[in-house]
């Protein structure tokens, strides 16, 4: 099971960096992900990351409190929007917008929802 979690950590950590210069792919989210496996398969790697000076206040706000930055809330509440614009301005469906619209609702709630300090 540690190569499973090691994998799946790294996965994690690969697709996060990716989402430095994808906007709409979360890295925090992912980086959280990655902590939580490598927490179950190398101390080594879930030490790393958790005191990265980028991720790991991040990693530890979320660990600790469940809480997400108040930054890291308008950042997503602005990408989730344009997201959704995006896909009035392509002429998407009505039926799928609305479902789109369910989900996107849910996930701003989620987000909200949580302490942000």
């Amino acid at each position: 099971m540690r190569i499973f979690w090691t994998l799946a950590g790294l996965i994690s950590v690969a697709v996060g960096l990716v989402g430095i210069v994808l906007p709409l792919l979360p890295t925090v989210p992912l980086m959280i992900l990655a902590a939580f496996c490598f927490g179950k398969s190398s101390p080594k790697l879930h030490d790393w990351l958790v005191e990265h000076p980028i991720y790991g206040p991040h990693i530890r706000d979320w660990r600790d409190r469940g809480a997400i930055r108040l930054p890291a809330k308008r950042i997503a509440t602005v990408s989730i929007a344009a997201a959704f614009g995006l896909s009035i301005a392509l002429g998407v469906k009505p039926t799928v917008l609305v479902i789109q619209a369910i989900v996107l609702l849910a996930v701003l709630t989620f987000i909200w929802s949580r302490p942000s300090e």
